[in-house]
């Protein structure tokens, strides 16, 4: 990959460059974690286990123990994995009525798989990637950040003061991270000693404490506690799976994305739609460049709605929405000069990207998370965890797919994604932001690949989101105000229903990325984001 000039401000941030290995995360703290582990010897699944932990630590508006993960996972030899780590409904659930709550005891009706995660990946490095570093060292970091403390991030302050008026219904959270009921200073140092004891517990005894052992009756007290239908049996039989990726081809290489329940089917789908068009005869950020993503996340999002679920307990059409004859079918459905209309609802949720590559050869990409900022807002005992809401996705309407049922696991909008060409990782990439995860990647991607930026350039470009946010209702298009007018006055020439939004927006994602290639590697995170990529 090389560098592409863009004439956009010089953006916040840096690009790093390595030739022998690179992490990056959202949060500083966390990927010099995982630079700390390469710099070891440790490999990439090792740097991203010790970068998970710590920003379950730094980043608990985004993820936490009480969560789900997903990984990619790339060895010296090219054989890649999948790890899935969602939790699964609890076997006896409540009788709801009308919708499942989204925050508070009632949503806490899904298990938590993201440790299994970690340590089922950690069980990898041992067995097929040379890892030697031990399970307990990997967590060390995170213990010490949650017992000595770190300093307040802008993010979390951020989402502490954007749910202030709403923290009655996060009472977790106010006890946890409020001081005198106020949002902390800036500087001011956060320690979670409850979550560095329940941390220890995991580095000693394992990753299965958390679901067998004693932390796991705290858990199971503390979630009953609490009111959760979850009990100790819904955390003993809560395991990630290790699954073969979905493919769809690109430009000469292939993209690599999680089975359903994620949408990474979707990101792939869109990707597979813009393959039929010549993007190279487009020009990067214009108007026709915006029209063709925001059309293909369009007809791929009417697929998804239509048919993603849990594919243990209903029919995932998986090989015809990615078959050729499907994509060119719906790519030759786009007009390429009138905006599709747009009525579909939006999902809400947040996450954190993380990844890491070493010399050796094996590359991670992986997304964990909390579902809402927050999750559903209510701590579990004395566990110092806050437990997801993400039984919140479910549906209740008994003809659509994703509807509720005992052990089931929910649609999942996490979809970290990996490229390959030669049969060799090229690109890790990923980002939070729920429905916007799949059209920011689709930003990316285009710019990564057909235009050749590298990846600060790509991450620091206009992006959109089509939809609703939290701050805007409304079911539009989105848009980046440095996107410029020109291209505000084309889109909307063809249909388009534009919203712009603030250059550099929080609202556009957080997304991460790293490429490797002949000469090494380079990478960044989001300039929107407290985050940084570090190389050796």
């Amino acid at each position: 990959m090389h560098s592409n000039t863009v004439t956009a401000a010089a953006p916040r941030g840096a690009l790093a460059h390595s030739t022998e290995g690179m992490a990056t995360s959202p949060h500083t703290l966390a990927t010099e974690a995982g630079l700390a582990v390469l710099r070891k010897g440790g490999n990439a699944i090792e740097a991203a286990i010790a970068m998970g932990a710590c920003l379950a630590v730094t980043y608990p508006h985004f993820t936490g123990l009480g969560g789900d993960a997903f990984m990619i996972v790339a060895d010296a030899a090219g054989r890649v994995r999948t790890l899935s780590g969602i939790g699964q409904a609890a076997a006896r659930l409540p009788d709801y009525r009308g919708s499942i709550p989204t925050r508070g005891p009632g949503s806490m009706l899904t298990t938590a798989a993201t440790v299994d995660t970690w340590g089922q990946a950690h069980a990898i490095s041992r067995a097929e990637c040379g890892g030697t570093m031990d399970w307990g060292a990997l967590l060390e970091p995170a213990i010490r950040l949650a017992r000595d403390g770190f300093p307040i991030t802008p993010s979390q302050r951020f989402w502490l003061e954007f749910r202030a008026d709403e923290m009655d219904a996060l009472p977790g959270v106010a006890a946890r991270f409020l001081r005198d009921g106020q949002v902390p200073a800036d500087g001011t140092t956060i320690r979670q000693p409850d979550l560095a004891a329940s941390l220890e517990s995991i580095a000693e005894h394992g990753h299965r404490d958390f679901y067998e052992g004693r932390l796991a009756a705290r858990i199971a007290a503390g979630l009953a506690a609490a009111g959760s239908p979850l009990t100790a049996d819904d955390l003993a039989a809560t395991a990630a799976r290790v699954e073969e990726p979905l493919r769809v081809a690109y430009r000469g290489g292939e993209l690599l994305a999680h089975r359903p329940p994620t949408q990474g089917i979707t990101t792939l789908e869109i990707m597979g739609i813009l393959e039929r068009f010549d993007l190279a005869a487009v020009a990067e950020g214009s108007a026709e460049h915006y029209h063709l993503l925001v059309e293909a996340v369009k007809l791929a999002f009417i697929d998804r709605n239509r048919h993603l679920a849990d594919p243990d307990f209903c029919d995932v059409p998986i090989d015809r929405l990615l078959s050729a004859g499907h994509l060119s079918g719906s790519a030759a459905t786009i007009d390429r000069s009138r905006a599709r209309a747009w009525p579909h609802a939006f999902r809400n949720g947040d996450t954190v990207f993380l990844a890491a590559a070493d010399r050796h050869g094996n590359a991670v990409s992986m997304l964990q998370t909390l579902y809402y900022d927050w999750g559903s807002g209510e701590a579990v005992g004395d566990t110092g965890m806050l437990w997801h809401n993400r039984g919140a996705a479910f549906s209740l309407d008994p003809s659509h797919p994703n509807v509720l049922a005992p052990g089931k696991r929910p649609f999942h909008t996490l979809n970290p994604g990996m490229y390959l060409k030669d049969g060799r990782a090229r690109l890790l990439y990923g980002t939070q932001g729920a429905d916007g995860q799949p059209q920011t990647l689709a930003a990316i991607l285009t710019r990564l690949i057909d235009y050749e930026m590298d990846p600060l350039a790509a991450l620091a470009r206009p992006r959109f989101l089509l939809g609703r946010t939290f701050s805007d209702s409304r079911d539009t298009l989105k848009l980046e105000e440095d996107a410029g007018t020109e291209v505000f006055a084309e889109l909307a020439r063809r249909g388009h229903e534009i919203s712009p939004i603030a250059a550099q927006s929080p609202l556009a994602g957080h997304p991460g990325a790293i490429a490797i290639g002949p000469e090494g590697f380079s990478g960044a995170h989001d300039p929107r984001s407290d985050g940084v990529a570090l190389g050796l």
